[in-house]
């Protein structure tokens, strides 16, 4: 079950150069409105740090992280539900995605940020005015918002510390950087920390809004993968995101958290000191559980 999100916002507000900086994928950036006709599409790991401690534990073949696909959607103007801007091609894209990013440019005072917010918010109640479909509303899904300021000018995203704030256009030249070189001018400036931390905080906060947790699987020691799962759901519906027979055929699961597996350093010594439990179809699965499926 793959989950999107849409980046969506007034045209030059740096979507695209956000969109860079998460995917590390060169997309085509100007300083004018449509550059972005179809959108890009990037998928894009969730950081974990429990996977990575898992993976130095179990030292598998694979590791696969679990991921969230991002889709770059050009830039809305005021009356895009009228068709304005190519709008209705645009909004038709994010009615298929699970959530919006909402860029909001915080360089200066005109507009405002609250009349960039303003004009999206009312583009897209009226598109969903217009729809004959009462399901699945524009202006019903969850939304997190943006700030995109610079090194030097925090200033309006400062008076509203709830907002997220990211220097996109640093964040871009970090994410050309390989981890070597990166944390070598971690070293030189360890600010830039900061904005190692800006990106991967952005992808954890629409993992969040989604209402998203992740197990684990361990296979035999030749891969060790996350996976996303609805708050909520059960073991057997977590069979069914790892494989359609583990969950026609489910028996049981064993489950450890992977705080307790770590910290056991192995599946027997957790198992000995009753970590392990075992659980039926009903049993609502904790983020951060690992999970193997008995069938």
């Amino acid at each position: 079950m793959g989950f999107s999100i849409a980046i969506v916002g007034l045209p030059n507000v740096g979507k695209s150069t956000l969109f860079k900086a998460l995917t590390k994928r060169q997309v085509d950036i100007a300083d004018y409105p449509f550059t972005t006709i179809s959108p890009n599409v990037g998928v894009v790991a969730v950081p974990d740090e429990r996977l990575e401690k898992l993976a130095a534990l179990i030292k598998p073949q694979k590791i696969t992280p679990t991921v969230i696909e991002f889709v770059d959607i050009a830039g809305l103007v005021k009356d895009a539900h009228k068709g304005e801007g190519l709008g209705n091609q645009f909004l038709a894209q994010i009615r298929n995605c699970d959530a919006i990013i909402e860029v909001i440019k915080a360089f200066d005072e005109n507009p405002s940020p609250q009349d960039d917010i303003e004009t999206i918010r009312l583009e897209l109640e009226m598109k969903d005015m217009e729809s004959k479909e009462k399901e699945n509303l524009l202006s019903k899904k969850p939304i997190v918002y943006i700030y995109n300021v610079g090194v030097e000018n925090t200033g309006i995203a400062e008076s509203d510390p709830a907002m997220l704030k990211i220097d996109f256009k640093m964040e871009a030249e970090i994410s050309e950087l390989s981890s070597k070189e990166l944390q070598e001018l971690i070293q030189l400036d360890p600010s830039l920390e900061n904005f190692k931390r800006g990106v991967d905080g952005l992808i954890l906060a629409c993992y969040d809004i989604l209402d998203l947790i992740t197990f684990y699987t361990i296979t035999g020691g030749k891969e060790t993968r996350a996976w996303t799962l609805k708050r909520g759901r059960t073991a057997f519906d977590a069979a069914g995101q790892v494989h359609s027979d583990f969950q026609d055929k489910f028996v049981r699961a064993e489950i450890v958290s992977a705080e307790k597996l770590i910290e056991s350093g192995g599946w027997l010594v957790a198992k000995e000191r009753g970590y392990v439990q075992t659980a039926g179809k009903e049993y609502v699965v904790k983020d951060g559980d690992v999970m193997e499926f008995k069938i």
